[in-house]
């Protein structure tokens, strides 16, 4: 039953356990009283953080479940696909940060379906590697099926390639060796990933690659079973693949094959396979013997990694790399040759070459500090096209408590008015105020109607005023003048 009043969705949070009793009290106290606008009420504990946004539009709707799973709390939703749901939760004991996967109500009744997520998960909970993302935690949760993962701050390969073009050659390489690095891992302890793809490639804010989804492509969208292991399934390119080259399911150098489509966008800024929805073109074995060579796409890229590439995904498994271990040996003396700095690499050149390369020198990170989730999702936006990892959280004092220790979260702070107004201005100006918090560097963006919240703003070298709407060019500049940050 959806809330009415104020004192409705307070008791609601409270029953829930999304908020403890105290804290709902004190939020109703300042937001009026029980009888108040269940909507302002709703902004007042999203404000003080007691609730995320994600939330209060499932509390306001009058949802009572799908708050918890196991003891992950879940925050907000970051991702979703025709299988799963995937969710940023905080762990209810420590505080740390989670990923949640949550099988689809739809798939509630197919048993099958829930069985194979299981027990993909439970494998998954083996392996631990710096470059995979770990399984926490398998199960069910009020009729749904969830697996909790470590929490990993960063974007997709995919993302990340689609907002800044082929990565710079000595990172592509030092990504793809990561990766490797995970899959041998994984290998040597008899699991294959099965559904390899950049979408499936985390890169965190820090600049660490991760194979994510390990051992979960057999629950996922199903491709070929094998007649004599029934449990194992492909992926529908996975089957493709192995019916073009004649091999049997589950063989390593599947995996090394599409890996080598991962390094290959990772490269050019582009796919290797043309991407499908189409079941049946993806179905088809053809497709492999179509994909245009790497160094047709990037002429620019040295000899030696083209060949490494194409050994990667060349059609003939027998002259693949046979195993992970094998292309990371191959891989090491390319990656020393191409050093940043060294080696005779050529620097890429043209217009859209010049631009990736621009793009991926931007390496700051921003912590935006916003409470609107559209607002949130518009300057997330924003601000990643101009090259920016983005942080979020909507308490400005959350944030300064953030900013006071060492190292920074972020390379500077943006406090956004829009919604948050006069408590996004004083947690700006304490900033001048507060030693621990002079070195830090911010931004406070101000709409044009807010002129009198712009003339109150404390400013000085570290700390500038931006008006909104903004060009990015001259966002960029004004980032650059309060930062070290490259613009």
């Amino acid at each position: 039953m959806k809330p009415e009043t104020a004192d409705n969705l307070c008791q609601l949070a409270v029953d829930l356990d999304l908020v403890p009793a105290t804290a709902a009290e004190d939020a109703l106290r300042e937001a009026g009283g029980g009888s108040g606008d269940v909507a302002a009420f709703g902004q007042t504990l999203v404000r003080r953080e007691l609730i995320t946004g994600y939330q209060l539009e499932r509390l306001l709707r009058g949802e009572t479940t799908g708050y918890f799973y196991g003891r992950a709390k879940i925050l907000y939703q970051i991702g979703a696909g025709a299988f799963a749901r995937v969710y940023r939760a905080v762990h209810r004991d420590t505080g740390g940060m989670l990923a949640v996967k949550v099988l689809r109500s739809r798939f509630a009744a197919d048993t099958l379906k829930q069985a194979a997520f299981i027990r993909e998960g439970e494998m998954g909970r083996t392996l631990r590697h710096p470059h995979i993302v770990a399984v926490e935690d398998v199960g069910q949760e009020g009729g749904a099926t969830y697996i909790t993962l470590e929490f990993v701050e960063g974007q997709t390969l995919r993302q990340l390639v689609k907002i800044r073009g082929a990565l710079d050659l000595p990172r592509a390489l030092e990504l793809v060796h990561q990766l490797l690095a995970g899959l041998d891992y994984a290998h040597r302890r008899g699991v294959t990933h099965r559904d390899l793809k950049s979408s499936n490639v985390i890169v965190s804010a820090t600049g660490v690659a991760k194979l994510a989804d390990f051992g979960l492509a057999g629950a996922g969208e199903p491709g070929e079973r094998n007649a004599a292991r029934p449990n194992l399934m492909r992926t529908v390119d996975y089957a493709a693949l192995e019916k073009a080259c004649g091999i049997r399911d589950d063989d390593v150098r599947s995996d090394i094959y599409f890996l080598g489509t991962v390094a290959y966008v990772a490269l050019c800024g582009q796919p290797a396979l043309e991407e499908s929805r189409d079941r049946a073109e993806r179905s088809d074995p053809r497709r492999f013997t179509m994909v245009e060579p790497l160094g047709s796409r990037a002429a620019q890229l040295p000899r030696d990694v083209v060949d490494f590439v194409g050994r990667m995904m060349h059609l003939d498994p027998q002259q693949r790399f046979q195993t992970a271990a094998e292309a990371l040996r191959g891989l090491e003396p390319i990656m020393t040759k191409h050093a940043a700095g060294g080696g005779d690499g050529r620097t890429p050149s043209g217009p859209a070459q010049a631009s990736a390369a621009a793009a991926a020198a931007v390496r700051g990170s921003l912590m935006l500090v916003e409470s609107d989730r559209d607002a949130q999702q518009k300057l997330r936006d924003f601000f990643t096209k101009l090259g920016y990892r983005v942080l979020l959280t909507e308490n400005p004092q959350r944030a300064l408590a953030r900013f006071s220790t060492t190292p920074l979260p972020a390379n500077c702070l943006v406090i956004s008015t829009f919604t948050l107004g006069d408590c996004a201005l004083e947690a700006f100006n304490q900033l001048t105020a507060d030693p621990f918090l002079g070195p830090v560097p911010a931004v406070l963006l101000v709409n044009s109607n807010q002129q009198v919240i712009a003339d109150q703003a404390r400013t000085d070298a570290l700390r500038k005023v931006a008006s909104m709407p903004i060009g990015g060019v001259d966002m960029l500049k004004l980032i650059q003048s309060v930062t070290t940050l490259p613009g």
